[in-house]
Parts: C-alpha cells; sequence; structure tokens
C-alpha cells in the first residue's frame, strides 16, 4: 500500500484520537488496540522495522511495568514498573505518530490544515515540527558517531563518567536543534506559509475509502473514552 493512503486529517485525527484515549484515567486498557493500529499504520507504509521495534519494546515495557514488581516487591522496582507504564503508553501514542512524521510531507499536512481553516499561527510551526522531528534525529545520530569516532561516546564512557558523556552530546544537539528550528522556520516563510494569501496546492488533499475506516476507528476510540472516563 501506499504511505499516502490515508488523508493528513485522518492521521491528525487518528494521533490525536489515541493520545485522548490512552493517556485518560484507565487508558491502560485501550494500550493494546493504539499498538495494533501502530502496527496496522506501519504495515502500510512497509515500515518493517517499526513493525518489528514497537510491540517488542512494548512487551518489554509491560513486563517491567506489570511482571517484574511482583517479582521483587522492592520500593525501586516499583518505581521502574510505574514508569514503565507510562512509558507503555507513549510507545502506544507514538506508533501511530510515527505514521504521520514518516508518511505525511509538509506541504501536504499545510494544505489539509487550510483545508479545515486551522490559523497560519498553528499552520507554520505544525509544519516546521514535521521536518524539525526527523532532522534533529539525524543530528542526533551524527553527534553519537562522531563521539563514538573520538572514542568518547558507548557505554563505557557513560558509565565511567555519566555527567561528561550526557553533556558532550547534549550540548551539541541542542546546538544543533536551534540551528535547525532557525532553519525551517525561515524556509517556511519563504514558501509562502506566512502569506495572507491563500496558496494553491498541487496536490488537495482528498477523502478516500481508506479515510472513512480510519475516522470510524477515530469515533470508536472517543466513545469509549468518554464511556470510560464517565463510569462511576
Amino acid at each position: 500500500m501506499s504511505p499516502g493512503l490515508l488523508d493528513p486529517r485522518t492521521k491528525l485525527a487518528l494521533v490525536l484520537a489515541t493520545s485522548l484515549t490512552v493517556m485518560a484515567p484507565g487508558g491502560h486498557r485501550f494500550v493494546p488496540a493504539a499498538l495494533a493500529a501502530g502496527v496496522v499504520l506501519a504495515a502500510t507504509e512497509r515500515a518493517w522495522r517499526r513493525m518489528i521495534i514497537l510491540p517488542v519494546a512494548a512487551l518489554a515495557l509491560a513486563g517491567a511495568a506489570y511482571l517484574l514488581p511482583p517479582l521483587a516487591p522492592y520500593p525501586a522496582v516499583g518505581a521502574i514498573g510505574v514508569a514503565a507504564a507510562y512509558f507503555l503508553r507513549f510507545a502506544a501514542v507514538g506508533g501511530v505518530a510515527a505514521h504521520l512524521i514518516a508518511s505525511t510531507r509538509p506541504a501536504e499536512l499545510t494544505a489539509a490544515l487550510r483545508a479545515v481553516r486551522v490559523p497560519r499561527v498553528v499552520t507554520v510551526p505544525t509544519a516546521v515540527m514535521l521536518r524539525f522531528v526527523p532532522v534533529i534525529t539525524a543530528e542526533a545520530a551524527a553527534v553519537h558517531d562522531a563521539m563514538r569516532l573520538r572514542g568518547i561516546g558507548g557505554w563505557t564512557g557513560l558509565v565511567r563518567h555519566p555527567v561528561r558523556s550526557i553533556e558532550r552530546f547534549t550540548v551539541p544537539v541542542i546546538a544543533a536543534s536551534l540551528r535547525v528550528g532557525e532553519d525551517l522556520a525561515a524556509a517556511a516563510l519563504l514558501r509562502g506559509l506566512g502569506s495572507r494569501r491563500r496558496p494553491t496546492s498541487m496536490r488537495p488533499p482528498r477523502f478516500g475509502p481508506a479515510d472513512l475506516l480510519g475516522l470510524i476507528m477515530v469515533a470508536a476510540a472517543a466513545a469509549a473514552t468518554l464511556l470510560w472516563t464517565g463510569r462511576p
């Protein structure tokens, strides 16, 4: 299937519905459904690596959250279990959000946001952030590779000098983030995203049969959240 199978508006609705459902009180009950949605969306864009990593990471976090504390009833283990339970929810939402980031171009997203009359103050930052995530991920990988070439990276350096290793990684990444954010914002403005006139899109967004299925999933997730949070 094509990565552009879903309309960007449907993808945004899926991300918002998954976030509200999973992060709501009692949202851990909907984590398996959100994870399944993330795996299915990864399959539509043939992201086989994500299809494997997402369930494996979810199983590891679920084991640390629900199986480890009963086996070792210690306060530190309990804290690890609580943190793992929250990270499991973030992983469920991240699987759906990763599909939006990987399969949607900034131009497609801005055209979809303009189609639903979203203000420019929201459209421009959203388009910048969509491009920002993969770029800063590549910058972080480049910093990590540079540290390894200089012999100051890896688990050995982190164990011996944790504060120094974190500093050597975070400072270049933060500097790169500031530079990339400014460059992307300038590029977005040069492309006319901040213009008062409504630009013409070469590929206007259109809903298809797959979007109907996606919207049904959104409605089901929203209904499940409302029913669950409304329980006494």
